[in-house]
């Protein structure tokens, strides 16, 4: 069965005219985000992603193609249906953006009060959600007497009080510390599963978009790099930009050189599958009877399983490398070469 279809967005480009010159910020963008995704979409900075985003609510006109949400083309739309459709798709931000002279409950109430809904019975939603978001004894608090994580979690909450089909999120813990991150996207993950938002969440960090997304949309200077399962994009970046975002660092660049040894052959490792518990690149040294440098090691423990990269420099016996790479292989590792990774 084919999956519902939220937002399609077809050969999109915008295009901002100054005084003295002209920024093609999108040029033929093409995407296709289905009902209850948590769909990433990924780039550095200056890369169009917010102004992607933008586009997909009208907050800015595409200059060319079209974009369609829930099957209505947007630019179609009178201002009346417009509006209507933006209901649907609530919006959380970098920097909070609450009412600081309204308390929390006041500020998770303000869009059903825009609305006309009832006091009682927007204050009533308001506390439901309070709870959702784990904050249920800070309804009377200002935002001034929250910190950044909070702050979040009661934007969250104003986001969803109009049952929003779908949730943007643009940079939306990049204000944040790892550790409060890292709480507000399982708390994004829950509202996923939970409610069956779709949500789309816009990022410079590869791994906001490995903790959570189902899937990838890569952007680099204005145009799609790569799309597709987040785990597929991580295993086998196809492209430049897929792997400097993949990797954090431009391949080759001078501040991933500073651990060398004498040899030029490097892997990556993609861990999926092993079990945390068992030191595979220990075995292989153990077993290989000669050392490796690890050059970048980025994984993580989850339920067991250990998920992420390495990047090993191998020594310049080729025979050794060789059973180095088949050892690893054996244990269902995938292993990439690269060429050129040191110089």
């Amino acid at each position: 069965m084919d999956m519902e279809t939220m937002i399609k967005v077809k050969d999109v480009g915008k295009t901002f005219c100054g005084k003295e010159n002209t920024v093609e910020a999108l040029k033929g963008i093409n995407l296709e985000i289905h009902k209850g995704e948590i769909y990433g979409i990924i780039g550095m900075s200056g890369a169009g992603k917010s102004t992607l985003v933008r586009c997909l609510n009208f907050l800015e006109r595409p200059t060319t193609g079209t974009v369609e949400v829930g099957g209505k083309d947007l630019a179609a739309l009178s201002e009346k249906e417009l509006r209507a459709v933006r209901m649907q798709i609530a919006m959380i931000f970098q920097h909070f953006n609450l009412l600081m002279q309204r308390t929390v409950l006041d500020n998770i109430c303000f869009p059903m009060e825009i609305a006309g809904q009832k006091k009682k019975g927007a204050r009533a939603k308001a506390l439901e959600l309070l709870e959702v978001v784990g904050l249920s004894e800070k309804a009377g608090a200002y935002p001034a007497q929250l910190s950044g994580g909070q702050k979040q979690r009661v934007a969250i909450a104003r986001a969803l009080a109009m049952n929003p089909k779908i949730l943007l999120c643009d940079e939306a813990t990049s204000a944040l510390d790892p550790t409060t991150t890292k709480s507000i996207l399982a708390l994004l993950k829950d509202i996923n599963q939970k409610y069956g938002i779709t949500i789309v969440i816009i990022t410079h960090e590869m791994a906001v978009v490995r903790e959570i997304c189902t899937h990838v949309a890569i952007i680099d200077g204005g145009s799609l790099a790569e799309t597709g399962r987040v785990e597929e994009v991580f295993a086998r970046p196809r492209t430049r930009a897929a792997r400097k975002l993949v990797f954090q660092g431009e391949i080759g660049s001078e501040e991933m050189k500073w651990n060398l040894a004498t040899g030029k052959r490097c892997i990556r490792i993609v861990f999926r599958e092993n079990s945390s518990f068992e030191p595979v690149i220990g075995n292989m040294v153990l077993a290989c009877k000669t050392p490796a440098n690890i050059l970048l090691a980025d994984t993580k423990d989850i339920g067991g399983v250990a998920h992420g990269q390495m990047i090993l420099q191998l020594p310049e016996d080729e025979a050794v490398a060789g059973k180095m790479i088949d050892y690893l292989k054996e244990r269902k590792l995938e292993v990439e070469e690269l060429d050129h990774y040191v110089g």
